[in-house]
């Protein structure tokens, strides 16, 4: 029997050696004269132990970590094959704590399976989703995902289930799925993780929307900075079409649907569903004034549904199991998991599915370990490089849509930065504005303009002096004005981190205990 070997192919992985590590597997085994399949799968989630490798033994997968290429002969001779004891082993992953704590819904698939194996997929679950979609007809397929509580996971945070309403109350007629794959906030791997990892579940997701709302053509708009994701979710859907999953009649249905994958050019603007569409119809990425809403109007003037990839992606499982089960895990109006992606200065980064309720200390403190460094955290960023930065007096909040409002913050694409107490808050908030205004598509002037004068006066701020506080409230101004009067969430959202910045922290900025009395 062929031992069977895995070596992530994930992009994570890859920049820590796992390309290396699969060739001098593959070099040694040849040598040795050893039959063994080394297959290259999606990364577990705990990028401190990458390269990964899990070898397949009588007694279950086994794995070791972190291996680099030069560990591998000494790996052989002390018996992986046989998944016995060497420094780097660390027996059954999927009982590491940071591991078994999880509830995966939409990543119980990653790293466990060979992504490109259609046969994997099916194996563990796959397509049964779509199977029972097309039991249950479209209209009940909508009120399903609407029944679910799904809400958007790209950062609106806003009820799949009305959005695909919308769509398939409109006239019969040309309509599409859009998936938008441009996952550009600080922080975040998710969508990633998923299109490298288990490409088929994001196809099966657009393949139930498309049956959904009556849509026939579907696109995932992925970031050019993901070659990875699109040379698999390109070989996956070349996969899918031939076994009949995508066509003019998916699955032996009535129903035809088919898709394929572009890419964006690294406009962080075109994350932006409208400013995406532009893009994706082959024009500069400029934000669409709404209405008409892109349900209505949307990509080629036609009734469209633009999910992100993990929205998408949750969809099989929601199918597969039910609204209910998926309704019933989660926390208040935030139903279901969160892939939640643990970054910056943090001792174990990676990701972590979990159920909607858990706080943020947990998160930063347990789950994450604390900070690389040893110092003590001082602040978090949550929801990408406009999310508000959390102090630890916040590290009570749990992780929810609502809760995190009620602190003026987002959960954005469920990315958490951590800094350790060495971080210097008015360089971030002059970074939030410097980014805004490098990103900003300019069709706005308070997105434009506020943006490029924040960085000024936040200049100002640091050069210290008599001008300074007159330049913070210039800065609080602009704040002010780009939340109300931006088209789009770029400049709508900058507030947060620059505001967050100063109300926490005020000491960075000037404004001791004594002046903020005075004031």
């Amino acid at each position: 029997m062929t031992t069977r070997i895995y070596v992530p192919g994930d992009a994570g992985a890859v920049a820590l050696g796992a390309d290396k590590v699969a060739k001098a597997l593959a070099d040694a085994l040849e040598r040795r004269g050893v039959d063994a399949q080394i297959v290259r799968n999606g990364s577990r989630g705990m990028f401190w132990l990458e390269p990964l490798v899990e070898v397949v033994t009588p007694a279950g997968r086994v794995g070791y970590g972190p291996v680099k290429a030069r560990d591998v002969e000494t790996l052989l001779d002390a018996g992986l094959l046989e998944g016995k004891g060497d420094a780097l082993r660390l027996g059954d992953v999927e009982k590491i704590p940071f591991f078994a704590k999880q509830e995966r819904f939409t990543f119980k698939r990653v790293g466990l399976t060979d992504p490109v194996s259609l046969d994997d997929y099916r194996a563990h679950g796959g397509y049964k989703g779509l199977e029972r979609a097309i039991e249950l007809g479209a209209a009940a397929t909508v009120e399903e995902v609407f029944d679910s509580g799904l809400r958007g996971r790209g950062g609106a945070g806003f009820p799949t289930g009305i959005k695909w309403r919308t769509v398939a109350q409109c006239p019969p007629g040309q309509k599409y799925i859009v998936c938008n794959a441009d996952e550009g906030d600080s922080g975040t791997f998710a969508d990633r993780m998923i299109m490298e990892g288990d490409p088929f579940q994001l196809i099966e997701g657009m393949t139930i929307a498309g049956l959904a709302v009556g849509a026939t053509k579907g696109y995932v708009y992925c970031r050019s900075e993901y070659p990875h994701a699109v040379v698999a979710m390109n070989r996956a859907i070349k996969v899918a079409r031939m076994a009949g999953y995508l066509g003019r009649s998916v699955a032996g249905s009535d129903y035809a649907f088919d898709m394929e994958v572009r890419v964006g050019a690294g406009a962080y603007v075109c994350g932006e569903e409208t400013s995406l569409l532009e893009s994706l119809e082959g024009r500069r990425g400029l934000v669409r004034a709404k209405p008409p809403l892109p349900a209505h109007k949307g990509l080629f003037g036609k009734p469209t549904v633009i999910n992100n990839v993990i929205s998408l992606a949750s969809v099989p499982f929601i199918l597969a199991e039910g609204a209910k089960a998926y309704a019933d895990v989660g926390f208040g109006r935030s139903r279901g998991t969160m892939p939640i992606q643990l970054a910056g200065n943090v001792k174990y980064g990676g990701l972590y599915e979990i159920a909607f309720g858990v706080t943020l200390g947990e998160l930063v403190d347990e789950v994450g370990g604390g900070t690389f460094t040893g110092r003590p955290v001082r602040a978090v960023q949550v929801g990408g490089p406009l999310g508000a930065y959390f102090p630890r007096s916040y590290f009570d909040t749990p992780f929810d849509y609502e809760a995190f409002a009620k602190r003026d913050g987002l959960i954005g694409h469920g990315g958490i930065v951590v800094f350790d107490d060495s971080v210097d808050m008015v360089e971030q908030a002059r970074f939030a504005m410097e980014f805004c205004a490098i990103e900003s598509c300019g069709k706005c002037t308070p997105c434009r303009i506020g943006s490029t004068r924040g960085v000024e006066m936040l200049d100002q701020v640091i050069a210290g002096g008599a001008g300074r506080e007159r330049a913070l409230t210039i800065v609080e101004d602009l704040c002010h004005t780009m939340k109300l009067g931006s088209l789009c969430a770029l400049g709508g959202f900058t507030p947060y981190p620059v505001m967050s910045a100063i109300t926490h922290f005020p000491e960075d900025f000037g404004r001791g205990p004594a002046m903020l009395a005075a004031e």
